[in-house]
């Protein structure tokens, strides 16, 4: 099981090369402006979800006492952070607000999607409410459309057997490509295999092959394969160029923006390679 941490207790950890050096500088950069401290963790983790799953007992249960608020930058919506150790290992947890989409349409939407796009967290725990899974999926393939980090913690387990529903959380995982575990996490169910989820995928030991959706429409294609080359050409290390492509097709003003500042770039640079077991 793990311990929470204090912020102050923790430091950095030496890059294994040049390379990762340069990685974890533009990462921290970014990181900065999102007012996370880049130095006193080994990884970072964001937590996700629908709103009314769970979610912020899911942080609390793995964080402890060891918590920080506040707001995220230039927004009046509130921001917690908190950590925990695991296997000698320090893993800050970030909980975003709860949304139901990643399209950017509120305030809350373009919070979370920023944060897993451009904050690029080690893994990404997306808590879903096992009594409303079909609901709660369309949040978890958006986030599999972004990142291939990610763990889905399947809540409320409790909750789907008294209403008589039966979820297969082994069969969810072959069908998603991520680790799912199931959990109860106001009755510290499941917490333990959480953990140990996390920490597989964030070093690397856990190697996901998330489930995305291709499902775009005959005349979009030609466009979308077009596009998805050039940004393939121009920023060989960007995790997630089709998602880019989507979203740029769609009008999206952040990736547009994103797309003219340069922060592709930057995202393509900031992304940790994986770790080998």
């Amino acid at each position: 099981m793990s311990r929470p941490v204090s912020r102050s207790s923790s430091r950095a950890v030496a890059p294994a090369n040049a390379a990762c050096a340069v990685c974890d500088a533009a990462r921290g950069a970014r990181l900065k402006k999102l007012r996370v401290a880049p130095d006193r963790w080994d990884y970072l983790v964001a937590l996700a979800g629908n709103p009314n799953t769970g979610k912020s007992t899911v942080f609390n249960a793995l964080t402890g006492l060891r918590q920080h608020t506040g707001n995220w930058p230039g927004k009046t919506v509130a921001r917690a952070e908190g950590g925990y150790e695991y296997e000698g290992k320090r893993f800050k947890l970030v909980d975003l607000p709860g949304t139901y989409s990643l399209l950017s349409t509120s305030l809350d939407e373009q919070i979370a999607r920023d944060f897993i796009l451009f904050g690029h967290p080690d893994v990404t725990v997306i808590v879903a409410d096992a009594s409303r899974l079909e609901r709660n999926l369309n949040l978890v393939l958006q986030v599999l459309e972004i990142t291939d980090r990610a763990v889905v913690c399947l809540n409320l387990m409790d909750e789907a057997q008294r209403h008589g529903f039966r979820v297969d959380a082994r069969q969810l995982a072959r069908d998603l490509g991520v680790p799912v575990v199931a959990a109860s996490a106001r009755y510290a169910k499941g917490l333990p295999e959480l953990i140990e989820a996390i920490g597989g995928v964030a070093s690397g030991k856990i190697v996901c092959k998330p489930k995305r959706l291709e499902s775009e429409p005959d005349a979009l294609k030609p466009a979308l394969t077009e596009l998805v080359a050039q940004l393939t050409a121009a920023y060989p290390q960007l995790p997630n160029p089709r998602w880019v492509a989507v979203r740029l097709l769609g009008g999206d003003d952040t990736i547009v923006a994103a797309l003219k500042k340069g922060h592709l770039a930057e995202l393509g640079a900031s992304a940790r390679p994986p770790v080998a077991p």
